[in-house]
């Protein structure tokens, strides 16, 4: 099976010294993999109550706009690190699918949801941000589907999860100096999400019609 297809997200800083270190030191430490997933959802929060700040103010300051890509960036790692305990220190639990899914969703609905207010006073602006939510959804559906049918889970982009947050990111720098910028990086999001989920959707189709069931 393809490295696409592997039930874990392709991620190259999971070979990192930092990584392996950290995901050493916790599972020595006895934290569930659950209770660092749960700390994505905390990182998310960060990342929304800096946007709301940001939207309270008036304009994204620097201040505000440094916690955001903290919180997504912090968020980023907790991914990692859960999945890093879990798999290569054997602290999976029978309930461990659940924690590696749901606060995910969770996430991205937070930081989108922030995104959303700093482009509200733009035409749709909410609305962008809420379709953005739903596709996101959308993606993590279709990979799952896959699997399920057994396809395998396939993380093709453009617009995974660490492309959204990347974009994002990138959005949080440039907020600094065009503010309006989140509205422009909400429209080009949805255009990549729109065909990852085609992307997704193409790959588990094509998969089943080339390998039927008996």
């Amino acid at each position: 099976m393809d490295v696409e297809s592997s039930s874990r997200r392709p991620i190259a800083s999971r070979d990192s010294g930092w990584a392996r270190r950290t995901a050493a030191w916790l599972a020595a430490k006895n934290v569930s993999p659950n209770f660092i997933s749960i700390l994505s959802i905390v990182f998310a929060g960060v990342s929304l109550l800096a946007f709301f700040l940001a939207y309270r103010a008036g304009h994204p300051g620097i201040g505000m706009m440094l916690l955001a890509i903290v919180g997504i960036q912090g968020r980023l790692i907790m991914n990692l690190l859960d999945g890093m305990v879990a798999v290569e220190h054997n602290k999976k639990s029978a309930v461990g699918g659940i924690f590696n899914e749901v606060p995910d969703r969770v996430s991205d609905t937070l930081t989108l949801f922030g995104v959303g207010l700093m482009a509200k006073t733009m035409p749709y602006g909410m609305d962008l941000a809420y379709l953005a939510i739903a596709l996101s959804i959308a993606t993590a559906y279709i990979r799952t589907l896959g699997a399920s049918l057994g396809c395998g889970h396939h993380f093709l982009g453009p617009m995974a999860k660490q492309h959204r947050m990347a974009l994002i990111s990138v959005g949080c720098i440039m907020a600094i100096f065009y503010a309006p910028v989140f509205y422009y990086l909400l429209i080009l999001m949805n255009v990549g999400l729109v065909i990852t989920c085609y992307r997704r959707l193409a790959k588990v189709y094509s998969l089943l019609l080339t390998n039927p069931k008996p």
